[in-house]
């Protein structure tokens, strides 16, 4: 049975392919016809600017990472300029406003527009985020612009330092503990989207960064797309420290599709079951409980299992239930959950 869902991560803004997402294509992961094929009523559309380089330059603003010989990592993203992340970013979300006065999807700017588009057959609705706090600058100002828009979700770091904190790099196996937290510019921001009701989401921000969130007590924890590091040690997944800070807060971990942070040996491999998915859920869910668990693909951003995009979200419910988990149980982690924390952010 298809129940409506809600996805808390995509790049299709961002991918080479974005100016197709009306048409049902062959390639990526999402357009609009596979998200109704799925049940996919909601998602979140990420924002997130390209590095003016891919790596080369060295460990350049991160403290230093060891590589697995006992070196130095030299393939860490470096920080992007704020000219250019906000001219990117503004081309992106141009991208989504074009689709919305199409009349092809609409944009979720409180709960009323989500529940809508749970309760109607209607366009999918899109709810946007910027993955990365680049665009904004370190005084806020363009972050009202944002937010009169339509911005209802922001990271603070992609997986590169900026004005406001540290993300965690790529490295892998390694644990989230790679660096200082929030920079004052990143408490301020954190404490703006709590006043205006811009969701913070902790997905890539570092260990230090996550507890300087969690002790402003802003609102409830939300990793949008991650997993968890006691099963796959990947320093963008949760320890089991933070998994139950979340649930203490009352927030939310959307169990992300991407193969190299389900799979305990960390492999890019699209030869990887659902069943994987199911167990980090199932982790989070008999740790803080069900109500905590939710779901982000993170579709046309990383590797995901062969054949899974958003029109086989179905086959990631029914990897739910086969390993046990109730019709009740997966109803709340495909939709209420996720309704819920976006209802005691949003304003």
């Amino acid at each position: 049975m298809t129940i409506p869902s809600l996805d808390g991560h995509n790049d299709a803004l961002t991918a080479e392919w974005h100016d197709a997402l009306t048409v049902r294509r062959d390639t990526g992961h999402i357009d609009l016809p596979r998200m109704r094929e799925g049940g996919v009523r909601a998602a979140f559309f990420a924002v997130w600017a390209s590095p003016e380089e891919w790596p080369e330059p060295g460990p350049a603003g991160y403290p230093p990472q060891p590589d697995a010989h006992g070196g130095e990592r030299t393939d860490l993203v470096p920080p992007i300029s704020f000219e250019l992340a906000a001219a990117d970013a503004s081309r992106a979300a141009g991208r989504l406003f074009a689709l919305e006065r199409a009349a092809e999807l609409r944009v979720a700017r409180s709960i009323a527009e989500l529940d809508a588009a749970h309760d109607d057959d209607g366009p999918p609705v899109a709810i946007l985020h910027i993955e990365g706090a680049e665009p904004i600058d370190p005084g806020l100002e363009a972050l009202e612009l944002w937010y009169a828009a339509g911005l209802r979700s922001l990271g603070p770091v992609w997986s590169r330092p900026n004005a406001f904190g540290h993300g965690v790099p790529f490295t892998a196996p390694a644990t989230p503990d790679t660096g200082p937290g929030l920079t004052d510019p990143g408490f301020a921001l954190v404490r703006r989207c709590a006043e205006l009701g811009i969701m913070v989401d902790l997905a890539h921000l570092n260990e230090a960064g996550f507890w300087d969130v969690a002790r402003a007590e802003v609102g409830p924890l939300v990793s949008s797309h991650t997993a968890v590091h006691a099963i796959t040690p990947s320093p963008r997944n949760l320890t089991d420290a933070q998994i139950d800070a979340v649930g203490e807060s009352g927030g939310l971990i959307g169990i992300v599709y991407g193969t190299r942070f389900l799979r305990p040996d960390l492999e890019e491999d699209e030869d990887t079951p659902l069943e994987l998915i199911a167990r980090h859920a199932t982790h989070v869910a008999e740790r803080i409980g069900v109500q905590h668990v939710g779901l982000g693909s993170d579709f046309d951003g990383t590797t995901v299992p062969g054949g899974l995009d958003v029109a086989g979200v179905p086959r990631v419910l029914e990897a739910l239930r086969d390993a046990g988990f109730s019709e009740q149980d997966v109803s709340a982690i495909a939709w209420e959950n996720w309704r819920r924390v976006l209802d005691a952010w949003w304003r």
